[in-house]
């Protein structure tokens, strides 16, 4: 188009990642971190169970082992500890620098989008060298679809069928990874537009996507 600076890409996108067993193998950390808070309530929490269903929000793994007049007193514990316990021992997953790198190369931004508590996921990042243009904490679900909205992202990758309702709420491409507590089949049967294994194969299907 004549009037395009010459600067602007060819192809312009914005696409949204979860957190949590989509760009990052939290359970390491996070089961340090609900040991950690076991030991210091004296309040047994199974944190070997907690790691397999990850990616709603903190409170709902809460209320199975604590009252609910303490959750507020525990998601606030909790996430005061993370950072000694949960940062270090989490790993990058399999792709997901890769991925960050290839929406870069084709000129568009990458935003996180995840129910973690938004100054945890930034620790998360920054400690595994993952450069995402914005992150946005607290939302979950359908509430991710707000923040999608917002920052105009036309895919959203994740792990979750939590994930998948998120992009469908933004009216955005869901494109699911099956390396967290939902398998590809229940992906696929929540609505997930595309399934892949892993994040190594977001590359090629990005620049797939792109030329479409």
């Amino acid at each position: 188009m004549s009037g395009m600076p010459s600067s602007t890409p060819q192809h312009s996108v914005t696409v949204g990642f979860d957190l949590d067993m989509t760009l990052i193998d939290s359970r390491p950390g996070i089961k340090a971190a609900f040991e950690a808070l076991s030991a210091a309530t004296g309040t047994f929490v199974d944190a070997d169970l907690a790691i397999t269903r990850l990616g709603p929000p903190l409170e709902q793994e809460l209320a199975h082992w604590f009252p609910d007049e303490r959750i507020e007193e525990m998601v606030e514990m909790y996430r005061t500890m993370y950072p000694e316990y949960a940062i270090a021992p989490t790993l990058a997953m399999p792709g997901a620098r890769e991925a960050i790198a290839a929406v870069r190369q084709a000129g568009g931004r990458s935003v996180v989008v995840t129910a973690k508590h938004e100054p945890n996921a930034k620790l998360h990042l920054a400690h595994l060298g993952i450069e995402a243009d914005a992150v946005v904490g607290w939302l979950w679900a359908e509430a991710k679809g707000e923040a999608l909205r917002e920052y105009g992202a036309s895919v959203y990758v994740g792990d979750h069928t939590g994930d998948v309702r998120g992009a469908r709420t933004a009216g955005a491409l869901s494109v699911a990874v099956a390396t967290g507590p939902c398998d590809a089949e229940e992906l696929r049967t929540a609505g997930a537009d595309v399934v892949l294994d892993d994040l190594t194969a977001f590359p090629e299907w990005l620049a797939r996507h792109l030329e479409g």
